[in-house]
């Protein structure tokens, strides 16, 4: 039922109570055992040793696995050890990736205030909240948090904060009476919505929802229903994985076969097929794709961005959608006055004068009948009052403790002190106090233009004069506020009068028109760049939010986010367009709102039936079901709930919309320097490949053992590989379009450029194999393995870019210089010193070999950097 359009007797019948009495204790129990507690349902979450174990799921994982029981027969044991250390290691890593706490439901349960007060049995009694069941009668008061989703029964000045259900921050005021229409959420003012918080006023509420039914528990339920995407590099090297398995035991079985063809044992004939197995797996590929991706982190931690989840990162490179909040994202999250007008002029707070009667009167006003304060820099009150302080405070003259003449707002309030005062009203739309102004009693009003409007019948002037107010002056005034409203700005209407009447609801008549005051929460100054900059990197910016749909476009055109041509939607407008429909308009579409948290997930899952990657920005719990179904949740570091931090990927520090594009550029980085590591590793695997194969063709003996390759594969290739990963981004990164998620890591030219490489370094392995074989195979193997290792590791400069290393040079990643240096050590310890050669199976190499060795392995290198000058 939606209860905000029913009558008070339909919906007493509806949920069987009495307002005046409550529940009885028989009902209570009743409804208890039919609805359940008060309380949010968890999702079903996986254990840590599931999620341990779902990492030998991977196919490479099992081939490794078979190859260490092959090598345990054929009496390779330090293979199989060191195989299943690899193994094992990268399971643990694995496990710490993907066992995340999942928070979100803890935080949602925490907003739950523990206990509630209400009238049960005719007595009012305060109880726990998970108790509560519909049809209880809830008593609100300033100070109470929200317990359960609730109609408005009798209201006394209700002012509700939804922030965590909306997004918007200002104070809702609440109404007691029937909608005949449907309404967004956030316009549903005669209703009350569990973890809000009553900021002022109190009200008798019956409760229409608890538990799983509130409208925090259907967000609750989101975020239960909703998955996480897996990354356009994880689908990559998904794909790329199951590939390069299908294609090592297939080659595989080819090697077994001819081995035996050939009359070899069946063990000798396995070893090889190891071989070529340990040789094509890039062990450390997943170690070193996290590890960039960590450091990936750690610099964005520095920009004010902090990554929850890792794979994140690398997501970040290819959005080509930013769905932003723009409460305090986009904007400063601070209202601010922009323009007054007054004396028939619209003038900005400094053009304002002391010495000008007229503009004294509206500045009593705006001081004088006003609740807030400013503290230290900091506004205590309700937004609007204080944005009207700090309006008073850029008058000239003011002063503020720097020797100008002038009164503070606190001098002027003790000077004029309040004599009476009626609060605001959510159904008069008005507020008034009485002072001394010049020691006559003086009535100051302020409130909402069409109310107090038809209250005025004089306005006041800049030449110090008071005239009955004309039909003429009227419709000036009305047509200055539409110009301000469909700038996106809220405005307030003052006025006065000189009267010594006690103060009182009807003393709000015959008043002289001051002014109107229009404010807005402005853009920042860093989103109007940051916008620019999305757009040149082929990033369209939406802007999502709570807020009314001409304020969301005012501020989405001073941004650049919404230009000609574009549209804005509201929730309820979404709501009439099906799936088909969205995806035909959604290009187009700049702005959403009014939008609900389902309304949020919808527009997510649209861009991604476009292929498109989506980052969502949120700060409140109506934000995280849509953070979290996001390819990026970013939440608000700031002003951001607890929730919508569990439920994001990315937290930004700064609450900024520039420092999300500021990690895209990062996170492109990240992609450029794990596609390059990528190509570091498959390339030289590739080598490595061809030379088992070519020594099973032609009849050779087994070119490496088993530990040979793990060593190259673990500890010289994950050095530079590493490096690799630290290399510094392209400054012009940005100027280019986000990649296509579609398109997977291995796409033609990066699988010819590692084909042509590999094939290189294969040339030398395999000619320092043959000039082996002429002294003895334990000589052959031992040249092959040092040729191998030794061009493997030049070839890491080679993989730092597309760019030569005379281009690019040195000074801005000694990283790489570092890698290699330490497995050249690591290369000469295996080399030169005895105690090592039977762990690794090699031989003692003479100077004339050594040499040779360096000589073939530097080839390579050479003609890869000449082709790189060549094509640049």
């Amino acid at each position: 039922m939606e209860f905000y359009r029913q009558t008070k007797s339909k919906i007493a019948k509806e949920l069987g109570t009495n307002f005046e009495k409550g529940l009885d204790s028989q009902v209570i129990q009743e409804k208890l055992a039919k609805v359940g507690p008060n309380a949010l349902v968890e999702g079903k979450k996986k254990g840590v040793l599931q999620v341990f174990l779902e990492q030998f799921k991977d196919l490479m994982v099992i081939i490794l696995i078979i190859a260490a029981i092959i090598s345990a027969f054929t009496g390779s044991l330090e293979s199989t050890l060191v195989i299943i250390v690899v193994l094992i290691l990268n399971a643990i890593l694995g496990t710490v990736q993907h066992v995340k706490a999942e928070k979100s439901l803890e935080s949602l349960k925490s907003l739950s205030a523990p206990t509630a007060k209400v009238i049960r049995n005719g007595q009012k009694s305060e109880i726990e909240a998970k108790n509560l069941v519909p049809g209880d009668i809830l008593l609100l008061e300033a100070g109470d948090m929200v317990t359960a989703d609730g109609r408005i029964l009798e209201n006394a000045s209700l002012q509700v904060n939804e922030s965590s259900l909306t997004g918007e921050s200002t104070n809702v005021d609440k109404l007691d009476t029937q909608f005949d229409k449907e309404v967004p959420l956030a316009d549903r003012m005669n209703m009350v919505y569990s973890s809000s918080l009553v900021t002022y006023g109190r009200a008798t509420v019956v409760v229409t929802a608890t538990g799983m039914q509130t409208e925090i528990g259907k967000i609750a339920s989101l975020m239960n229903e909703t998955k996480e995407r897996r990354t356009p590099l994880q689908v990559s090297l998904d794909q790329f994985s199951s590939r390069l398995a299908t294609a090592i035991l297939v080659l595989c079985a080819l090697i077994f076969g001819i081995q035996m063809w050939r009359g070899q044992q069946i063990l000798d004939s396995l070893l090889f097929a190891v071989a070529l197995a340990v040789a094509a797996i890039p062990e450390a590929l997943s170690s070193i794709v996290t590890i960039v991706q960590a450091m990936g982190t750690q610099k964005m931690a520095k920009e004010n961005a902090i990554i929850k989840n890792l794979a994140a990162v690398e997501s970040l490179g290819s959005v080509s959608v930013i769905a932003s909040d723009k409460t305090g994202t986009l904007t400063q999250n601070k209202m601010t006055v922009e323009d007054i007008y007054i004396g028939e002029k619209v003038l900005k707070p400094q053009e304002l004068n002391l010495s000008n009667q007229l503009h004294r009167y509206l500045l009593y006003d705006v001081v004088l009948n006003n609740d807030s304060s400013l503290s230290d820099g900091k506004a205590i009150g309700d937004p609007t009052e204080s944005a009207l302080l700090e309006m008073y405070r850029q008058v000239p003259g003011i002063d503020l403790g720097n020797g100008v003449l002038g009164l503070s707002e606190q001098e002027l309030r003790e000077h004029a002190g309040r004599l009476e005062e009626v609060p605001f009203d959510s159904d008069r739309k008005l507020m008034s106090t009485k002072h001394l102004i010049h020691t006559v009693p003086t009535i100051f009003v302020k409130g909402a233009i069409d109310v107090l409007l038809k209250r005025c019948i004089n306005i006041r002037l800049d030449n110090d004069t008071i005239r009955p107010m004309t039909d003429e002056d009227r419709k000036k005034i009305l047509e200055q506020n539409n110009r301000f409203s469909e700038a996106g700005l809220r405005v307030l209407a003052f006025a006065y009068k000189e009267s010594n009447e006690e103060l009182s609801i009807n003393s709000e008549n015959d008043l002289t028109f001051i002014g109107l005051v229009s404010e807005m929460d402005p853009p920042r100054q860093e989103s109007v760049a940051a916008v620019t900059r999305a757009k040149e990197a082929g990033i369209k910016t939406v802007m999502i939010t709570g807020d009314h749909k001409v304020t969301a476009v005012a501020i989405a055109k001073k941004i650049g986010i919404f230009t000609d041509g574009d549209m804005a939607l509201t929730g309820l407008e979404l709501d009439t367009l099906n799936d088909d429909e969205l995806d035909q308009k959604i290009e187009k579409v700049s702005v959403y709102a009014r939008v609900s948290p389902e309304n949020k997930i919808r527009i997510v899952n649209a861009w991604q039936r476009k292929g498109r990657i989506v980052s969502m920005t949120g700060d409140g719990v109506n934000d995280a079901p849509a953070l979290k179904k996001a390819d990026v949740g970013v939440a608000m570091g700031i002003t951001g709930t607890e929730v919508s931090k569990d439920a994001a990927s990315m937290i930004l520090a700064d609450d900024n919309f520039a420092t999300i594009i500021k990690a895209v550029a990062n996170g492109r980085t990240v992609y450029e320097n794990i596609k390059n590591a990528i190509g570091y590793l498959l390339s030289g695997n590739l080598s490595a490949i061809i030379t088992v194969l070519f020594a099973s063709l032609v009849g050779l003996p087994v070119p490496f053992v088993a530990v040979q390759l793990l060593f190259i594969n673990l500890v010289t290739d994950s050095l530079p590989a590493l490096a690799i990963g630290m290399e510094p981004g392209d400054p012009d990164i940005l100027k280019r379009k986000p990649r296509d998620p579609k398109e997977g890591i291995l796409n033609k030219s990066f699988v010819s450029q590692i084909a042509i490489q590999g094939l290189l370094i294969a040339i030398a392995v395999i000619s320092a194999f043959l000039l082996g074989l002429k002294d003895s195979p334990a000589t052959a193997t031992t040249m092959a393995f040092s040729t191998l290792t030794f061009a493997r590791l030049l070839h890491g400069f080679n993989c730092r870019s597309q760019h030569s290393i005379f281009k690019i040079g040195f000074k801005n990643n000694w990283y790489s210089l570092a890698a290699f240096a330490v497995g050249t050590i690591l290369l000469a310890l295996i080399l030169l010193v005895p105690g090592l050669h039977s762990l690794f199976a090699v031989e003692t190499l003479s100077m004339q070999e050594l040499l040779i060795i360096a000589g073939l392995a530097l080839v390579p290198t050479i003609l890869i950097q000449i082709s790189k000058i060549i094509r640049h």
